[in-house]
């Protein structure tokens, strides 16, 4: 009975068990069941899309940069097609066995491997880093037979940038280079990543940085079927790239290598305006340099040339060099006293070569002749006495409220970065400026050198050609400008720019007339005669000379005595024809000394170019490169003949 009964206890236990195991089967089916439901109903389309991206890859198309063209449709820079050879570092077990096994097949220079270390420590392990580039078609065929043995080294056709003139017009055009993580961190900040997925170089300088969005495009993207192993086996579906537009500058290349060429191996600036729209038609800073050389990644002793040079080559000084203007400032001076009713056109100061005032002595140059002065002759004659008692008249500030205006210490808002403001001083600039409070005290004897544009006065070539435009264009002002307008490369349209309205400075005409008149004087009794003799227009200028290194009351500027960077420099402003001015001009040759001896003969050759065609003979321009000339000399070329010479010589380096 007992037997029986642990019989049936067994069994029932056993009972138990199969239906707790029967439940828990029944279960685990349910929780498959209901997964099942849930990854083919309810997350169907998700892991559709996931499953499909396994076999797929989105490549990106990296767009053709736009071109960037003169005024005449000459093209200053452009793209051509090259072989790469390309290392990815994450799948390179030994990268200096590989790059030595490569020598043997390509010829890599040192300059190369520098090159490539640097690339490699800012980038990423996986990215594809180039190890030489612009391959021969014979180094492509010989890696081609081998490639079996460089796994994660290939070779790529990319697109480079070419600048066919080099160093011409190098500080306008700029160049591109590798992107780097500050400029990285922008585009994010833009939300532009995606249109810069597979880009590597971008704008950094000249126009090529300041219409980056313009000449850039928008990237493409090509949808491609992959193996298992991520070997593309076929394309699935593409979106083409768009070009960058083609961006086309005022700048007439053929003078601004006339510019350049009448520079020699001189330090200076030039920029020559239209003053009637604003349009840039010079742009000129030197020395230059060759923006080729930052295409690839320029080299350490390339970069260390240009950057520990004692000439600067790297400095825009069209755009941020500042100078006391000298003489230049004299005319601007004579508007402010007819403007503000401190001084009339006859009013007669003597001028006995010198001005005392709070004890100290202001000196003129020994050249100036002297005597009584009028407005006129003060400027014809460019009288310093005259301008010291104006100054001393006006006041610091009522000068510094009325050429503020003109742009004199003021960004003129050129469509190109990296402008300088200057100094245009008033007592809340020197209060600013200094910080030990008997510094910050403004001195009267410190206005009387701002009237001759010197002392604290410190501008750009820009600011002055800008000043210099106005006066030309009867107190109207238009804003520089270098980008005339884009052009769609797709489809051909162009797109005009338009320039902001001008500002009128509301002038009276016949404060113009007797400025301007005065102004013409120079070029024709002036100290600007010999260098305007026999041209068949007329023109008006100003020749100054600007203090490098300031000189002591008692001390006297002796040459000979001088190092060379701290020798004058010379300026001249001027525009032409007088009567109806299509270009205005200002000039400074740095440490060349007067003005009239070095900086007006080269506004006379451009004047020459733009109004009568004329280019200067080769006798001429080297008279003009040493600083020995006055009128042209011997048979001028035509500037025509010379553009089309130059238009060959570009065509051919591209």
């Amino acid at each position: 009975m007992t037997e029986l009964r642990n019989v049936q206890a067994d069994l029932s236990r056993f009972r138990a068990r199969v239906v707790v195991a029967g439940l828990a089967v029944l279960v685990a089916f349910s929780l498959v069941a209901a997964r099942l439901v849930y990854l083919q109903v309810y997350r169907h389309a998700d892991l559709s899309e996931q499953a499909e991206s396994n076999r797929t890859a989105v490549v990106p198309i990296v767009p053709n940069r736009g071109l960037i063209l003169d005024r005449n449709g000459i093209v200053l820079a452009s793209n051509y097609s090259a072989y790469t050879l390309e290392i990815t570092p994450s799948k390179v077990e030994n990268l200096d066995e590989t790059i030595a096994a490569l020598e043997k097949l390509v010829d890599i220079q040192p300059r190369d491997k520098r090159r490539f270390k640097r690339l490699r420590e800012e980038s990423k392990s996986f990215e594809s880093i180039p190890l030489r580039t612009r391959l021969t078609d014979e180094e492509v065929a010989r890696f081609a037979a081998r490639r079996f043995a460089f796994p994660g080294v290939d070779i790529k056709a990319r697109l480079f940038r070419s600048y066919p003139y080099g160093e011409l017009g190098s500080h306008v055009v700029g160049y591109i280079g590798r992107i780097n993580q500050a400029e990285k961190d922008a585009i994010e900040e833009r939300d532009e990543v995606g249109n810069y997925r597979g880009t590597d170089y971008i704008g950094k300088l000249g126009i090529e940085q300041s219409f980056e969005r313009q000449l850039h495009g928008q990237t493409g993207v090509e949808q491609m079927e992959t193996s298992a192993g991520g070997r593309a086996l076929r394309r699935l579906a593409s979106s083409p790239a768009t070009p960058g537009d083609t961006v086309m500058l005022s700048l007439d290349i053929g003078l601004q290598k006339l510019v350049e060429d009448m520079f020699g191996a001189r330090r200076g600036a030039l920029v020559a305006l239209d003053p009637q729209t604003g349009d840039v038609l010079a742009f000129v800073s030197k020395p230059t340099f060759d923006p080729n050389l930052f295409v690839d990644g320029i080299d350490q002793e390339s970069w260390q040339a240009l950057n520990e040079s004692i000439d600067k080559p790297l400095l825009n000084r069209a755009l941020r060099g500042t100078y006391p203007p000298g003489s230049t400032y004299k005319p601007f001076m004579a508007m402010a006293a007819l403007q503000t009713g401190k001084r009339s056109p006859t009013a007669i100061i003597n001028d006995p070569g010198y001005y005392m005032f709070g004890g100290h002595r202001f000196g003129s140059p020994e050249n100036e002749r002297g005597g009584l002065m009028d407005m006129h002759r003060a400027i014809v004659e460019s009288s310093n006495v005259y301008f010291y008692t104006l100054a001393n008249e006006i006041g610091v500030e009522a000068m510094h409220d009325f050429m503020a205006p003109l742009g004199f210490g003021q960004l003129t808002g050129i469509d190109i970065q990296g402008e300088v403001r200057g100094v245009l001083p008033n007592q809340a600039w020197k209060r600013s400026y200094f910080k030990r409070p008997e510094q910050q005290k403004w001195f009267a004897g410190e206005t009387i050198s701002l009237g001759i544009g010197q002392g604290y006065n410190s501008f750009t070539m820009l600011q002055l050609a800008q000043a210099t435009a106005a006066l030309a264009n009867n107190g109207i002002k238009h804003k520089p400008r270098l980008v005339m307008g884009t052009r769609n490369t797709v489809t051909g349209q162009a797109h005009a720019l338009q320039p902001d309205p001008p500002v009128n400075l509301g002038y009276k005409p016949e404060h113009v007339a007797i400025v301007r008149k005065a102004l013409v004087g120079v070029t024709q009794q002036g100290t600007s005669t010999r260098v305007f003799a026999g041209a068949p227009y007329l023109s008006g200028g100003k020749t100054g000379t600007a203090q490098a290194v300031t000189i002591g009351q008692k001390g006297k500027y002796n040459k000979s005595r001088m190092e060379e960077h701290q020798r004058d420099h010379a300026v001249y402003m001027a525009f032409a024809p007088a009567d109806n001015p299509r270009i205005a001009l200002a000039v400074i040759v740095e440490n060349a000394g007067w003005g009239a001896g070095v900086a007006a003969p080269i506004a006379r050759r451009v004047f020459d170019y733009m109004l009568l065609g004329q280019y200067p003979s080769e006798e001429d321009m080297l008279a003009v490169q040493k600083g020995m000339a006055a009128a042209p000399t011997g048979k001028p070329r035509k500037a025509a003949d010379m553009n089309a010479l130059l238009a060959d010589i570009g065509a051919a380096a591209r």
